[in-house]
């Protein structure tokens, strides 16, 4: 690995490159499999701990307030809409429902 980036080191551009730059460089490369690697691994590495803070957290509230009541299924479920509630702001929920509304049109009570 010291090999390929002293390498590498020499074949960069003489200019001031980001991080994603740098990734970008070396899979057009196809030569640095290990640093190629690495970045993958940075990339995919997140910054701080927040989210799995915020997991357990909001978890923690999900079990305190519904715990006699709920299965662990369903617990999952509530906790992943909990967690990402960014990505469940944006799902158009009128459509969801009409959709259900027209499949179960045709039961019978």
């Amino acid at each position: 690995m010291s090999f390929e980036l002293s390498v590498m080191q020499f074949t960069l551009p003489d200019r001031t490159m980001c991080a994603m730059e740098i990734f970008h460089f070396v899979r057009e490369a196809d030569c640095y499999p290990n640093t190629s690697i690495a970045y993958h691994i940075l990339f995919t590495m997140p910054v701080t701990a927040t989210s799995a803070e915020r997991s357990i957290s909001k978890l923690k509230l999900l079990k305190n307030y519904l715990r006699s009541i709920m299965s662990q299924q369903r617990l999952n479920g509530l906790a992943n809409l909990c967690i990402e509630k960014q990505l469940l702001d944006e799902i158009d929920i009128d459509s969801i429902i009409n959709d259900f509304a027209c499949r179960n049109a045709r039961r019978k009570f």
